[in-house]
């Protein structure tokens, strides 16, 4: 059965601003934001801990109120759009979507109501 998702957005976005940053690696900063286009989906931008001064910008959208498809829209190195088809890029930006899943399970008490 599917189940819409029947939460206010701007509530969704707060609940995940609070839950991301407790699955991510530590050192890892997270910032979440409504979609404007899309109710059903928040963009999360998550800068990666460490001297590669990487940053990942995903596209979040609920399925339904208990699953997620989670899409990578932008990679940056140091400010700038870096190549994503690089090993420890691919690494690290599958990393970053089995983490935001766990969110999301973990956020299934809000969004599955």
């Amino acid at each position: 059965m599917n189940r819409e998702l029947n939460i206010d957005q701007n509530e969704l976005v707060g609940a995940w601003q609070d839950r991301l940053p407790q699955v991510l690696n530590a050192g890892d900063q997270a910032q979440v934001m409504a979609d404007e286009a899309n109710e059903q989906a928040i963009r999360i931008h998550i800068a990666a801990a460490g001297h590669e001064m990487y940053s990942f910008d995903f596209k979040c959208q609920y399925v339904d109120s208990r699953e997620v498809s989670v899409e990578l829209v932008d990679v940056e190195r140091d400010g700038r759009t870096t190549d994503e088809r690089t090993e420890p890029i691919q690494e690290l930006a599958h990393d970053y979507t089995r983490h935001i899943h766990e969110c999301a399970q973990s956020l299934q008490s809000i969004t599955n109501s």
